[in-house]
């Protein structure tokens, strides 16, 4: 049986979720405003949670109908068939939203719904429950998800070690892909932190999942196929050069990136060095990406006292690295214009409470 599903991701990378959807074969996947529209069984949904990289949550629609009144959406509640996909011994939370309805008090729809629910099928209703049922109701019409990932999809399971201000995978991968990385170029990033933008990147060269090293929300739920689950998620990684270089002149950093980048699995692949940035050499390989999250004013520090490194970073890269292409993330357009490097950029993205943008070279 075939569900609506919602590929929730971060506000701008909609068009970039949409075109790894459609290179997975995803059915006819449709950007919409937070997200992607497609649609598919639940096996394509377990899918969809391992091998996305861009979409922070993976929604299911279960089913809808309409209601008037509080009465009619506790009678119907009742004889919605909640056992196709919960289970009586794993608790849900119940999240309920109202707009423009004759049903508008959200707390007396939330207590018709749970107790629908819980005496029906018997499962528990906690506040705390990492499994989400949510419940639309929006012209009357009562809409019912399920949140199937249940963490977000940026923690992919191995980075357990961060600097302050880490960049999340999805956007890692989303910027990755926005520059047209298929995993044949080499990519540096000479401010590494944590590792994110090497560790996706030596990722997807090897083929790995993103979500292979996790567990999922729809782990939980009735339709479950713990068999074929465990035969989706086997790994066979693709053996590929060490490429993949990541700097940083704090040496905790590099210690963190290399501790992330061997529980990722991507250790051989991966190099990872304190240096600073005036030490950047270009590698023996061919022209690659240099992928670069450096600090910014409203992230870290005073941006005047940053002027300087962004520079330095300009400086350093038309100069050692012909042929080489430079994408960068920052929250102020005056820093990316101070490297002199001939950016474009691409939409504004929320981050960590800021607002940034991706900029990106053609080859130098």
């Amino acid at each position: 049986m075939s569900h609506s599903l919602f590929l929730a991701c971060l506000p701008g990378l909609e068009p970039t979720l949409a075109m790894e959807a459609s290179g997975l074969g995803f059915r006819d996947p449709r950007p919409v405003p937070g997200g992607v529209e497609t649609a598919g069984t639940w096996p394509d949904i377990w899918r969809a949670n391992l091998m996305l990289r861009t979409a922070s949550r993976v929604l299911v629609r279960i089913g809808s109908f309409r209601a008037m009144h509080l009465a009619q959406l506790d009678k119907r509640a009742r004889k919605f068939p909640w056992g196709e996909t919960l289970r009586a011994d794993i608790p849900i939370r119940v999240d309920v939203s109202c707009t423009r309805s004759r049903i508008y008090h959200q707390k007396a729809a939330a207590e018709r719904i749970t107790r629908a629910i819980t005496e029906t099928l018997g499962t528990p209703v906690t506040a705390d429950a990492p499994l989400r049922l949510m419940a639309r109701i929006e012209d009357d019409l009562v809409t019912f998800s399920l949140d199937t990932s249940g963490e977000g999809l940026h923690k992919r399971g191995h980075k357990l070690a961060t600097g302050k201000a880490p960049l999340r995978e999805t956007m890692a991968a989303a910027f990755l892909m926005q520059m047209g990385f298929d995993g044949s170029q080499p990519v540096i990033d000479p401010m590494c932190g944590s590792g994110t933008f090497v560790i996706e990147a030596a990722e997807i060269a090897m083929q790995l999942a993103p979500g292979r090293a996790r567990e999922f929300g729809f782990e939980q739920l009735a339709s479950f196929d713990a068999n074929a689950w465990d035969q989706m998620r086997r790994q066979n990684p693709r053996k590929v050069a060490r490429q993949f270089f990541g700097y940083d002149r704090d040496q905790g950093a590099v210690k963190n990136a290399s501790d992330n980048a061997a529980r990722a699995g991507v250790a051989e692949v991966t190099a990872f060095a304190c240096q600073p940035l005036s030490a950047l050499t270009r590698p023996d390989t061919a022209p690659g990406l240099i992928m670069v999250n450096p600090p910014y004013g409203a992230r870290i520090g005073n941006p005047k006292l940053l002027y300087g490194l962004y520079a330095s970073l300009g400086a350093v890269v038309r100069e050692r690295f012909s042929g080489w292409r430079v994408g960068l993330v920052t929250s102020e357009k005056k820093l990316a214009q101070v490297t002199g490097l001939p950016f474009t950029s691409g939409p504004i993205l929320p981050h960590g409470g800021l607002k940034v943008q991706f900029y990106q070279t053609p080859p130098l």
